[in-house]
């Protein structure tokens, strides 16, 4: 299986105009690819393929005087540009024919250099590596300052330089995990349990525990207004404008990793804790247009589930969806009697058919377990799956050291 881990960098001054040279050269090869396959799209002409666009793109362009510039960064962060094209057509296509799962995917349009995110990638032939002192030494850039949170489990694949919203940099490592570790780690257990997500607390377990939601954004809000009236005041293409730009996505970026740091300690502790988990497959898109849209995006339940997805495979646990009409709400948990729908401001409701005391959340959660078909014995032993994609990181893991930090 594999997956991203990722490190903040801290490069100088130096360094940062290296990475925004290779930002900008791997933009205009993503660009210029685009364009030649839609000039071959409105020629109705057959697309040119990879290895065309790579010497017309790349080697070719060197050469001129309008792209000799390409030159001056790593030609394999120009080739995974080019795979980029590719990849986003594939997909493009896929999508269009119904064999990709998920919303309908739009076809690739031109990047820009102020775009939110920038990235570069390097592969294993681009003879990167980790240096004796711990830093992330990258070719055509030098070795750039890391600062390390974990030990890489194994020797990383490629590495993917990322600059956000904020300013800050990233480097994001492909690690290929070993079944055997994670299975050591993780050992069996019988247990298994039912989670009702809500807004009142983020998730309520069918064994009565309780747990608040961390309300990120509602914590956030006066900063984040404050911040955004100021960007207001500022006069459009000023330095003070992208200054105030910069604040108000620091403080944009703050709440995200708030949150996402409390759905991956909460999904890691019940995954260590549970065999199988069932949960409620909620319509997010279609509580999002509800006068709760601001609380339902802050909760951020289809992240959560995605890492409960995900653990689970590489852990060997089992994670059920149950249907979203499901009447968990509305079922007694104790004689099976549904007692009907209820508004969002009864919490407590006592069942007319045996007279049982129920708290909504907690009888919801049961009725998720009792619900899901779980796959796990009763002593226990899950059914190991396969490996599946990448994920775009999984902080709170530490892996098991192996040697130096070398690659």
């Amino acid at each position: 299986m594999q997956l991203r881990y990722s490190f903040r960098l801290y490069p100088d001054p130096g360094q940062q105009e290296a990475l925004a040279r290779a930002f900008g050269c791997a933009r205009v090869v993503f660009n210029d690819a685009v364009r030649a396959r839609e000039e071959a799209r409105a020629a109705q002409q057959s697309f040119p393929t990879a290895a065309e666009l790579s010497k017309r793109l790349i080697t070719e362009a060197k050469r001129t005087v309008e792209r000799s510039w390409l030159g001056e960064v790593s030609a394999v962060v120009l080739q995974q540009s080019l795979r980029d094209v590719e990849t986003a057509y594939r997909n493009f296509f896929a999508s269009l024919g119904g064999d990709r799962k998920g919303p309908r995917m739009g076809a690739p349009h031109f990047t820009s250099r102020k775009d939110k995110r920038q990235s570069i990638r390097f592969t294993a032939n681009a003879r990167w590596n980790i240096t004796d002192t711990g830093r992330l030494s990258l070719p055509k850039i030098g070795a750039v300052k890391v600062k390390w949170s974990r030990t890489l489990p194994t020797t990383p694949s490629s590495v993917t330089v990322i600059k956000d919203a904020a300013g800050r940099y990233f480097a994001c490592f492909v690690i290929d995990t070993d079944p055997a570790a994670d299975a050591a780690r993780m050992p069996d257990t019988g247990r298994t349990i039912g989670i009702d997500l809500g807004l009142t607390h983020f998730a309520v377990l069918s064994d009565g525990t309780k747990i608040d939601s961390p309300r990120c954004v509602r914590r956030a809000e006066k900063k984040l207004k404050k911040t955004q009236r100021e960007l207001s005041r500022k006069q459009k293409g000023s330095k003070n404008r992208a200054k105030a730009r910069l604040k108000v996505a620091r403080c944009h970026a703050k709440v995200s990793d708030a949150r996402h740091e409390f759905h991956h300690q909460l999904s890691t502790q019940l995954i260590s804790e549970n065999q199988g988990i069932a949960v409620e497959d909620l319509s997010v898109a279609g509580l999002a247009r509800t006068r709760l849209a601001k609380s339902v995006h802050d909760a951020g339940w289809a992240s959560f589930i995605n890492m409960l997805t995900y653990k689970a495979e590489r852990y060997g646990r089992t994670v059920v969806k149950i249907g979203r009409f499901e009447p968990t709400s509305q079922t007694c948990s104790a004689c099976g009697v549904k007692d009907g729908p209820k508004p969002l401001s009864v919490r407590e409701w006592t069942c007319a058919a045996c007279g049982t005391v129920h708290d909504r959340d907690h009888n919801a959660a049961i009725n998720v377990k009792t619900a899901a078909p779980l796959a796990v014995s009763a002593c226990g032993a899950p059914v190991r799956p396969g490996a599946i994609p990448a994920q775009r990181e999984e902080t709170g893991s530490h892996g098991f050291p192996t040697q130096a930090r070398a690659a």
